[in-house]
């Protein structure tokens, strides 16, 4: 829960930031904004897997360069879901918002770290003799 705080935390400033770098993205308030970095994660996390697999062919074709139009129309729909107290305007201003989100996300990572990974442990008992792997 605390890993999604922090994350959440830095959508919020990379939502800040591209509010105040970005001409045409503004929010009414704070509250807007904390809102809309939590809703922009759920929309990451729900329906960005499912558009990514639906336009990877794109993708592979433009070398990696689609995913910059999928993260602005991600954020598109946030500020469709949050109008008027969200607006962006047009997709240039969606698409440099995106890049600046994604800059800070990245930056954000390097303090918070990796996503956890799922680790399988092997239990085989109490009186299971341990296995030799080392071929000695």
């Amino acid at each position: 829960m605390t890993r999604f705080v922090l994350r959440a935390a830095v959508a919020a400033l990379g939502l800040w930031l591209a509010s105040r770098w970005v001409d045409g993205i503004h929010f009414a308030d704070q509250a807007t904004l904390v809102i809309a970095a939590l809703l922009l994660g759920l929309v990451n996390a729900l329906l960005r897997p499912l558009i990514v697999l639906l336009t990877l062919p794109l993708t592979v074709l433009s070398l990696g360069l689609f995913m910059f139009v999928i993260n602005a129309m991600m954020l598109e729909l946030v500020a469709w879901l949050l109008q008027p107290r969200f607006t962006l305007a047009g997709f240039r201003a969606a698409l440099l918002g995106a890049i600046v989100v994604g800059l800070a996300g990245v930056v954000g990572s390097w303090f918070i770290g990796p996503r956890p990974r799922v680790t399988v442990v092997v239990s085989r008992g109490a009186g299971a003799p341990p296995s030799d792997t080392t071929g000695t």
